[in-house]
């Protein structure tokens, strides 16, 4: 089979080329013990430094046995979730999984969800920080709430009760994927909750899998703010596909 890797990345110079060399390193032993393959597809969202310069620097200089690495670019800065859609339409694998620049979650992950996924033959799944026993090891306490009262919001007002909607490890199968993604009218923050909602409507098996944040880095969400525009854009994603609903789309 074969894997694809998306990396939103944004103004991320400072780190970029380390998680190149990180990634690809363990997805290269990864791919020869497995006899798989793999490309890692670096979505540049806009941003204003060299990120997308340093990642083709390193495709050039870097010898990969089992996998590529590309740059696909978006032509300025709309948001995480449209970063994720351009690269989904590009990806070719038959499992798609995206984690972001800092690798947050390791890359040991990444082996234990494709053989979580063609286990359970799940479309579509999702790390959950909550399903792991030190899923939150390293935040403060008041962080840790904060966190787990900021999803629990979001999925009453989604309709759902997954555990950790907003985990930014996901993996799809690629049909799934690209299919829901192609549908996808949200690029900041809440484009998880669309991405969920449509894959539902579609019939799609989701599993949850306990992940753990091994990479800490200050978080860009800032929950009063953020809080109230996310609970703003779910309500107009629920309205939009109950209109393409009743529309017959």
């Amino acid at each position: 089979m074969k894997l694809t890797i998306i990396i939103p990345m944004f103004n991320e110079s400072a780190i970029v080329s380390d998680t190149a060399g990180i990634l690809t390193g363990y997805l290269e032993n990864w791919a020869a013990e497995t006899g798989n393959t793999y490309e890692v597809l670096f979505s540049n969202d806009g941003s204003r430094d060299d990120c997308g310069d340093r990642v083709c620097t390193f495709a050039a200089d870097t010898s990969l046995s089992h996998g590529s690495v590309s740059v696909v670019e978006a032509d300025r800065n709309y948001g995480k979730g449209h970063a994720i859609t351009i690269a989904m339409a590009e990806a070719s694998g038959d499992f798609v999984l995206y984690t972001d620049c800092d690798l947050a979650y390791g890359v040991d992950v990444i082996g234990e969800a494709v053989a979580l996924w063609q286990e359970t033959g799940c479309d579509v799944l999702i790390g959950s920080r909550n399903l792991h026993a030190d899923g939150y090891a390293g935040y403060t306490f008041l962080r840790k709430l904060a966190s787990k009262a900021y999803i629990r919001v979001l999925c009453l007002v989604a309709g759902f009760h997954l555990s950790d909607s907003q985990c930014g490890f996901k993996g799809f199968r690629r049909e799934i994927g690209q299919a829901v993604f192609a549908e996808n009218g949200t690029w900041g923050w809440a484009f998880d909750i669309e991405i969920l909602l449509r894959a539902m409507d579609r019939g799609a098996v989701i599993r949850e899998m306990p992940v753990k944040i091994i990479n800490h880095r200050e978080s860009k969400i800032r929950l009063v703010r953020d809080s109230v525009r996310m609970v703003k854009d779910i309500l107009k994603i629920r309205t939009r596909l109950r209109a393409e609903k009743k529309a017959g789309k």
